[in-house]
């Protein structure tokens, strides 16, 4: 599949705009593309309790599969800073669930991006075939 990557970066940046970010300021956007074509898009959403607050990337990534969708070929992520936006540890492992082998667009404030697989980004990834594994070997309590 040809990923329209124009359209994913600037469908990130328009959801960067609706980031709820009070406490850093630190507006993120996501879009997140099916092997279907479809795109779903996400943005950061901060909570004064901290631990509660949901990036950008799993919003997305939420949204679609809670919209039956599960086979995802990439992902655009933009803060619209001088930086290359990348997403963290948590949601390279929340999206590692439905494969590494997905494109991550990391953009900066300028539209240029870094494109990387996720399992270049997440190497070891913890899967549901290490899970499998322990129980077949026994290792797994019961």
């Amino acid at each position: 599949m040809d990923i329209p990557v124009e359209k994913l970066i600037g469908a990130a940046q328009t959801a960067r705009k609706k980031a709820y970010a009070p406490y850093s300021n630190y507006r993120v956007g996501a879009a997140i593309l099916t092997s279907q074509g479809r795109c779903y898009t996400g943005c950061n959403i901060e909570n004064a309790s901290y631990s509660l607050t949901c990036c950008a990337e799993r919003v997305a990534l939420y949204k679609a599969v809670s919209g039956g969708d599960q086979d995802f070929v990439a992902i655009a992520v933009t803060a619209g800073t001088a930086d290359f936006c990348v997403p963290c540890g948590a949601c390279r492992q929340a999206l590692a669930e439905f494969g590494t082998g997905m494109k991550v667009y990391m953009v900066n404030g300028q539209g240029d991006y870094l494109v990387q697989t996720l399992g270049d980004l997440l190497p070891y990834a913890f899967d549901r075939g290490r899970l499998l594994a322990s129980e077949e070997a026994g290792l797994a309590e019961r």
